[in-house]
């Protein structure tokens, strides 16, 4: 089969696998954020805090009696919220919970909130919400009453907040300073009363992140933990079970992440600010609606020593890259630009391709439609030479197609003898068998990594185009698919110029582009545009190499009659 047959089957069959394996989905289910509130809870010792429709107030010490304050009903929880021009985070005076993640430079796209603010944190936030091991005790403080230091605070003034909150002889105190130009939220705490063994604090970090796309099954599935020891694990929601799953630690930070958005809690010694303890392991267990996992309870445990003292840094916020790659330890691993196994190739070249991208919006003010365009010219640039000596050395090994196949029919009974011969005309007519196929790999690369820059990075989340209102999301009147399938059809029509066709190149001209359409349909737009662009900006080449192969051979000879034939015309 001929070898550009050959090629092109390979890469069809590379877009066509991997893609989708990243694409494998779930049954239908219903809305991430539709999760109760109330769900069941592990705790550190391996128990279950039973579900309820709301916190329940502890007894009292054994060290009092009861009073009338301990059963009188809770006051309503109030919301302290710090605001600056990046977020608005709301916590919770019931257990000193995030309850709130504004960020003001996105917009939800969730269906039934298009247009608002994104807010990441669901109905019911356990984000932060902390109990206490110690021994066999476990001592829920997501119930506790915290009183806060003041009703609200603005980033930009310096000033912390400090929720502090006792009962009986233990008191939890809880100080969080607040930068207005980061996401970032250092939290110090101490709890007196735990006794000389210390004990074990357990950070909530469920029930997961809120819907905030216009496909909510897609961000659904990119629902996971993401913990840090020596290598970044990456466990999706659905892998997890309605029993509780344990991830070994030590962890230098632990997230839960949606599509575009994460919420983060790093351990304090790996930012070389304290000598307090990493967080040691990770509890997860599964919130099943219809057999489809919705939600997770997360719950990270750190250890506290008998002093008391303890502290962790919380960042929530998009998944802008170098926002992750500021925060050190391979934060950016939390979004992942490739297969595992690949991403050292596809990183890089999805690194360079999104900072491009990005530098062209910000700094030439040129739409992502418009710098996809662009980009897809350069790229195509870029590789003119090397595609000029790929497409030189195809042409000189159909010149010598002829005393290929004299070779073969001479030597078709003595292999070793064949390949040597092949290896000596190579030799004397300068050609590189393999100097045809290799280049035609070079733009894959490029395109494997912008499939992640348009899954994964946030910038061009929402960025429109003409008629497009998402180069992130498949364009729903399927043109620009179908240009980038022309596109295809063109660029093999052109560098067939000049050349006979065999049966094979005649079926792929045809099947091949047809083949493409249908895989990229429901591929980003942007993929889409950027891939037609550089097709067509390949065709100026393809056209001069055809007309230079047009003159060298200005009649196209005939295709070679099979051995079969000839043997039949000999017998007749």
């Amino acid at each position: 089969m001929d070898r550009r047959v050959l090629s092109a089957i390979l890469l069809m069959m590379l877009i066509a696998i991997l893609p989708a394996v990243i694409f494998k989905r779930p049954p239908p289910a219903v809305p991430a954020d539709s999760v109760a509130t109330s769900a069941p809870v592990p705790s550190a010792a391996g128990a279950v805090d039973t579900p309820g429709p709301a916190p329940v107030e502890a007894a009292p010490p054994a060290d009092r009696p009861a009073t009338a304050a301990d059963t009188a009903p809770a006051a309503p929880p109030r919301v302290v919220r710090v605001t600056s021009p990046l977020y608005t985070y709301g916590f919770s005076t019931r257990g000193a919970r995030l309850v709130e993640a504004t960020l003001h430079r996105y917009r939800s796209m969730a269906p039934g909130d298009p247009g608002g603010t994104a807010q990441i944190m669901r109905p019911g936030s356990d984000f932060l919400g902390l109990r206490l091991v110690v021994g066999a005790d476990t001592v829920s403080l997501r119930d506790w009453e915290f009183e806060p230091s003041a009703d609200s605070l603005d980033a930009a003034s310096g000033t912390p907040l400090t929720l502090t909150a006792a009962r009986g002889a233990v008191t939890v105190s809880l100080t969080l300073r607040f930068d207005p130009d980061t996401y970032q939220v250092p939290v110090e705490g101490l709890i007196t009363g735990i006794g000389a063994n210390g004990g074990t604090l357990l950070i909530g970090m469920g029930p997961g992140l809120r819907n905030t796309e216009s496909d909510s099954l897609e961000n659904l599935t990119q629902l996971g933990i993401v913990t840090k020891a020596a290598d970044t694990e990456n466990t999706k929601f659905d892998k997890l079970k309605p029993v509780p799953t344990d991830l070994s630690g030590p962890f230098a930070w632990v997230a839960v992440k949606s599509k575009y958005f994460v919420a983060a809690v790093f351990a304090v010694d790996t930012l070389e600010t304290s000598s307090v303890g990493r967080l040691a392991g990770v509890r997860a267990r599964a919130t099943e609606e219809g057999k489809v996992v919705t939600a997770a309870q997360v719950l990270a445990s750190m250890p506290v020593p008998a002093a008391g003292g303890f502290g962790f840094l919380v960042y929530a916020g998009p998944m802008e890259y170098p926002r992750l790659r500021e925060m050190g330890h391979d934060f950016y691993d939390v979004n992942p630009y490739g297969w595992p196994g690949f991403r050292t190739v596809i990183r890089p070249v999805a690194v360079a391709a999104r900072w491009l991208l990005v530098w062209m919006h910000e700094q030439l003010g040129l739409a992502y439609g418009m710098a996809l365009i662009l980009f897809g010219i350069l790229v195509r640039v870029a590789l003119w030479p090397l595609n000029q000596k790929a497409m030189r050395a195809s042409m000189a090994m159909q010149a010598v197609q002829p005393l290929m196949k004299d070779l073969q029919e001479r030597h078709k009974n003595d292999p070793q003898k064949l390949q040597q011969e092949m290896f000596k005309l190579y030799k004397e007519h300068k050609v590189n068998p393999f100097g045809g196929c290799w280049p035609m790999l070079l733009p894959m690369p490029v395109l494997f990594a912008l499939f992640f820059v348009f899954l994964n990075t946030i910038e061009l989340r929402g960025a429109p185009f003409l008629w497009l209102n998402d180069l992130s999301r498949p364009d729903p009147l399927y043109v620009i698919p179908a240009v980038m399938g022309l596109s295809m059809y063109l660029v093999s029509k052109v560098g067939q110029m000049g050349m006979t066709p065999n049966p094979q190149m005649k079926m792929m001209l045809y099947l091949m582009p047809v083949m493409m359409t249908v895989l990229f349909l429901n591929f980003a737009s942007g993929l889409n545009l950027y891939y037609a662009v550089q097709n067509l900006a390949s065709v100026p080449q393809q056209w001069m190499l055809a007309k230079e192969r047009m003159k060298m051979n200005p009649t196209p000879a005939p295709a070679a009659e099979p051995p079969a034939a000839k043997g039949k015309k000999k017998k007749g």
